[in-house]
């Protein structure tokens, strides 16, 4: 086998003993840095050739074939411009970046965000991320949700993430602060699926992929709850669905949570920073997960930005306020 990295080009020769397996099998065995739906795609779009041709998938190999890859640019991540953007970088080594996002910031390019995102500077940061998908974004938080998430910068480690969050051995705890006052903790089993009649928005709904979320009580206070999330996993908007599936949404959730309400005898300043607070109050607080390279256990936090600061210490006093 060879590689040369300088032109991303892989050369090698199917060994005898894969004689009459499946061609996909036999190139994700072979080529392990990359997914199977990713080769899958470079096989059909010729960027990945078998003794010079594009057999199907299925095909049943012989053993002997010449396997050549080019791994190719992302095309819509080539098309990315790289934008000198300030990133709050808490680790980084030749696989992998940890990350503290901060609320506001859009996670890529879309309808309406073309540039002033976390891609555009993660390619800035390092223009050889422009080859992987995404820029090696894993996973997402929302626009208005700040803090941790893990980016890959190797083929290699953007697959062995994706397996990880698919199998739910990625750690992924978020602080939030709920409309309401719980009683306890609880988890929400919930399948999740687009809203029936609203595309941008999620819902609780039969036939949607399961979602599971865990949560448990940090402080109370008079109408509100500071509470810790853990996902199980990592579908769209799931937290907020969720809790606002349980009746308690989150404070400043302009899509999935209530009408503000301010609490009888609430002071001005107090009643000024609820109606301020005018994002989802959500955190993505820690993140712990398997090195893909070295198998390490590694574990980060993020700390709280200041807004969120801001709302606990408005809702200790209003609390303490009232128990004078």
């Amino acid at each position: 086998m060879t590689n040369d990295t300088a032109d991303a080009r892989i050369e090698l020769t199917i060994p005898a003993e894969y004689a009459g397996t499946r061609l996909d099998k036999t190139l994700a065995e072979l080529l392990p840095d990359y997914s199977r739906s990713r080769l899958k795609q470079w096989l059909t779009g010729g960027d990945l050739t078998v003794d010079g041709g594009s057999p199907a998938p299925k095909t049943a190999v012989a053993g002997g074939e010449i396997v050549c890859l080019a791994v190719p640019d992302e095309p819509h991540d080539a098309e990315v411009e790289p934008e000198r953007i300030a990133l709050d970088i808490i680790h980084e080594d030749d696989s992998i970046l940890v990350l503290n996002k901060p609320a506001g910031l859009v996670m890529h390019p879309g309808a309406g965000n073309r540039d002033g995102t976390l891609q555009n500077a993660l390619v800035a940061h390092d223009a050889s991320l422009a080859a992987l998908p995404r820029a090696g974004i894993v996973h997402r938080l929302d626009k208005d949700t700040s803090g941790i998430l893990v980016v890959a910068k190797t083929f290699a480690a953007h697959k062995q993430l994706v397996e990880d969050l698919a199998e739910r051995t990625v750690k992924r705890e978020y602080e939030a602060v709920a409309v309401g006052v719980m009683t306890a903790g609880g988890h929400v089993d919930a399948p999740i699926d687009r809203h029936p009649v609203d595309r941008k928005k999620m819902a609780v709904r039969e036939a949607g992929r399961d979602a599971v979320t865990h949560y448990r009580v940090i402080t109370r206070y008079r109408a509100h709850t500071h509470i810790r999330c853990q996902l199980e996993t990592g579908r769209t908007h799931q937290i907020r669905v969720h809790l606002a599936y349980v009746r308690y949404p989150l404070l400043g959730d302009q899509v999935y949570g209530r009408r503000l309400s301010v609490p009888k005898d609430s002071g001005d300043a107090f009643a000024a920073v609820l109606r301020g607070f005018r994002r989802q109050a959500l955190h993505a607080a820690t993140l712990g997960l398997t090195h893909p390279a070295t198998g390490e256990a590694m574990q980060w936090s993020a700390p709280r930005p200041a807004d969120f600061e801001h709302l606990l210490a408005a809702l200790a006093d209003d609390a303490a306020d009232h128990r004078r």
